[in-house]
């Protein structure tokens, strides 16, 4: 099967409230410098203030990679899917806690993740609200069972490669714009990271 959607039978979800609008998030320029602080609201007002965010790719064994629907509740691009879990690291907080604890806040789950990129870039939503992030891109592989946080993702599903191009080609607008850029990156420069195992692949 391409792809299978993970239902509310499948495991607990999480009820806890992880993201707030006035969590100060960390500003730099272009080099990937602090500037200073902002709280999440502004830095997301019009086009959006350059500030540092990361993304998480999590794959199984059978070399799937797990996406989440965005909340309807979300400020920008709620109900899109994306990669597995993206946010930022928080004033004083160094990135490598950060990775570990908004995925443990998202899906209850732990893993090990390796650094493939950071990148720049922009996208409008609408009139009021943008990202606007140098983002740093990590994937990660473990059979750990999500349990999902309901204020933060409206479905999660596990995807083959090929099939999740397919459906990026189909149908773009479905998907989170940053997404699309990381998933293209990562096929492109980073192969290696979608592979399933060596033992599981032979």
């Amino acid at each position: 099967m391409a792809s299978r959607e993970l239902d509310y039978n499948e495991g607990l979800w999480s009820r806890n409230v992880v993201s707030f609008q006035d969590e100060p998030l960390v500003l730099v320029d272009e080099h990937d410098r602090e500037t200073g602080f902002l709280d999440k609201a502004a830095a997301h007002h019009g086009q959006g203030i350059l500030h540092r965010a990361f993304s998480l790719f999590v794959f199984n064994t059978k070399g799937e990679v797990l996406l989440q629907q965005r909340a309807e509740g979300k400020r920008l691009w709620p109900g899109y899917w994306s990669n597995t879990c993206c946010s930022h690291p928080r004033r004083g907080e160094s990135m490598d806690i950060a990775i570990h604890r908004r995925l443990g806040e998202e899906l209850g789950m732990q893993c090990e993740f390796q650094f493939q990129f950071k990148f720049q870039y922009q996208a409008q939503f609408d009139d009021e609200g943008a990202e606007h992030e140098l983002c740093w891109v990590y994937a990660g592989r473990t059979d750990a069972a999500p349990v999902a946080n309901i204020h933060e993702i409206a479905a999660l599903r596990y995807i083959v490669p090929d099939a999740l191009d397919r459906e990026i080609a189909e149908h773009p607008e479905r998907f989170t714009p940053w997404f699309k850029i990381e998933w293209d990156r990562l096929r492109r420069e980073h192969a290696h990271v979608l592979a399933p195992p060596a033992s599981l692949a032979s």
